[in-house]
C-alpha cells in the first residue's frame, strides 16, 4: 500500500476528437451529446471513468470492479451484484479494486450493501467551442439476415472536431471520512489512465481521440482549491467554431489559468503536467511554452 492521499488536488484534462463520436446518447440514435442552446459538445463523467477503468484493467492489470465481463456459460453480461460475489467483504472490494477507491460505488445484493462517494469526482466535459454534427451513411457488403441477398445501409453521427475540457477534484476528506485507502499511487495511475487510455480508444466510433493537456494541482492546505480550472482557459482562433478541424487551427490561451496559479503559489505544493507537442500555448498575448508560463511554480512534467 502506498502513501495515503492527504492533500486536495484539482485536475484539468483536455483531449480532442477528429471525425469520431466522443460520447453517444443511447436514447437519441447514439448521437454525440450537444447542448442545443449553445452548440457545445458534452461528454459525461461516466465516459471518462470508463476510459480510465479499461486502461487500468487491460493495460496495467489492476483489479477493477465496474468492468464489462461475461459469464463463461451463455455469454451474458455480469451484473454488479454478481460481481460482488467475487469478493468477501466490502473492505475486500475497496482494498482490491482501484476504481472503487477512486470513484466509489453504489450497489447491493441481499445482506451486502456498498454505498461509497468516490474521493475523485469529475464534472461533465465540455468542448471549448461550438461543434458541427455530421451524419454519415454507408453500406455493408454482407447481408444482415438470412434470405437477404444484399448488404444493408449503415448510418452514424460524428463530430468533425471537438476539443473537450474535463475538470475534477481529488477530495482527501471524502477518502478519510469513509475509510477509503486512496493512495498517491492510485491517483498517479488514474492520471496515466486518462492520458494513455484516451490514446487507446481505437474502436470504430472512438478512433481519432488524442490527449492534449493534463494538469494536476496539488495543494498544501486541506479543504482548499481554486475551482473551475476548465473555465480559465480558452481556445482562440480566427475561424467559425464549427469549421475547426485540428488542434493547430487555434491556440490555447492559458493566461487566466497561469495568473490564478501564481496568485495561489503559497497554497500549491506541486503542479504535475503533460502536454502534446502539437498544442500552441499563448500567455498574455504571446506564444509561449507551458514551462515558461509556469516559471516560479513547483512543477513536475509527467513522462508517458
Amino acid at each position: 500500500m502506498g502513501n495515503i492521499v492527504k492533500n486536495r488536488a484539482e485536475i484539468l484534462f483536455l483531449y480532442d476528437v477528429n471525425f469520431a463520436n466522443p460520447n453517444g446518447d443511447p436514447v437519441d440514435e447514439n448521437k454525440p451529446r450537444i447542448d442545443e442552446e449553445t452548440g457545445i459538445n458534452i461528454v459525461t463523467d461516466v465516459r471518462l471513468k470508463r476510459t480510465i477503468r479499461d486502461y487500468l484493467a487491460y493495460y496495467k492489470g489492476k483489479e477493477v470492479f465496474i468492468l464489462e465481463t461475461r459469464e463463461e456459460e451463455g455469454g451474458k453480461l455480469r451484473t454488479k451484484e454478481e460481481r460482488m460475489k467475487d469478493f468477501g467483504t466490502n473492505k475486500d472490494i475497496i482494498e482490491k479494486c482501484i476504481d472503487v477507491r477512486l470513484f466509489g460505488a453504489t450497489t447491493a445484493v441481499k445482506d451486502k450493501v456498498m454505498t461509497l462517494t468516490g474521493p475523485v469526482q469529475f464534472k461533465y466535459g465540455k468542448s471549448l467551442h461550438k461543434v458541427d454534427l455530421m451524419y454519415i451513411k454507408g453500406t455493408t457488403v454482407m447481408p444482415s439476415g438470412e434470405g437477404r441477398g444484399q448488404g444493408t445501409f449503415t448510418e452514424k453521427y460524428i463530430l468533425p472536431y471537438s476539443l473537450i475540457a474535463f475538470y475534477g477534484v481529488v477530495n482527501e476528506n471524502a477518502a478519510i471520512a469513509q475509510n477509503i485507502p486512496l493512495t498517491d499511487e492510485d491517483v498517479d495511475l488514474m492520471l496515466e489512465g486518462m492520458w494513455n487510455g484516451t490514446k487507446n480508444l481505437m474502436s470504430g466510433s472512438k478512433m481519432g481521440h488524442e490527449p492534449r493537456l493534463l494538469v494536476e494541482v496539488i495543494y498544501q492546505e486541506n479543504n482548499y482549491q481554486i475551482g473551475e480550472l476548465e473555465k480559465r482557459i480558452k481556445f482562440v482562433h480566427n475561424m467559425e467554431d464549427e469549421k475547426i478541424r485540428d488542434i493547430q487551427d487555434g491556440k490555447l490561451d492559458i493566461t487566466e489559468l497561469v495568473t490564478v496559479l501564481k496568485e495561489n503559489k503559497d497554497k500549491i505544493k506541486l503542479i504535475k503536467y503533460v502536454y502534446d507537442d502539437r498544442v500552441i500555448f499563448t500567455c498574455n498575448g504571446e506564444v509561449c511554452t507551458l514551462e515558461k508560463a509556469l516559471e516560479g511554480l513547483n512543477i513536475q512534467k509527467l513522462q508517458y
